[in-house]
Formats: structure tokens, C-alpha cells, sequence
């Protein structure tokens, strides 16, 4: 499955995420901090949807009340 989300209150625009068998296989940042989005990304690849949300539901970026890590456990937890 792949979705495209579009943020809310972050500097990236979109995120790009496929998802195979409740595996997250691949995560794509549109915007934002280029080195962060990418080591999330690296990250989160080949973990559960679930592990994912959990980890990065609520992480908060400077005195915005969500981050990019925090928007890609909202995309996640869309398609739950």
C-alpha cells in the first residue's frame, strides 16, 4: 500500500509511505530538514506500523505541537 499525507505544522509538505504487510518499506520526506527526514526514514524502514507510531506519536519539534516524526505517526496511524 502507499499513501501520500500531507502535513500539517511542519517545514516538510508531504510524506510518501509504503507499506507491505504491516511493515513500513519505505518513507519519502517532501521538505523539510533534508538530513533529519532522511535518517527518520532510514530508521523506521522495516519496522511494524505499530512500533512506528508508538515511538514517534507526540514528538514535538522547538515549540510547534508536532514534527515531522510526529506527522509521519499520524500518516501511519491514518491507514490503521
Amino acid at each position: 500500500m502507499t499513501i501520500q499525507y500531507q502535513t500539517h505544522g511542519t517545514c516538510s509538505r508531504s510524506i510518501d509511505i509504503e507499506v507491505e504487510n504491516g511493515i513500513v518499506t519505505d518513507v519519502k520526506f517532501n521538505g523539510g530538514c533534508h538530513g533529519n527526514t532522511q535518517g527518520i526514514s532510514s530508521l523506521v524502514r522495516g519496522m511494524k506500523v505499530e512500533d512506528v507510531i508508538a515511538r514517534l506519536d507526540g514528538i514535538r519539534c522547538k515549540d510547534k505541537p508536532t514534527s515531522c516524526p510526529d506527522q509521519l505517526a499520524k500518516a501511519l496511524a491514518s491507514i490503521l
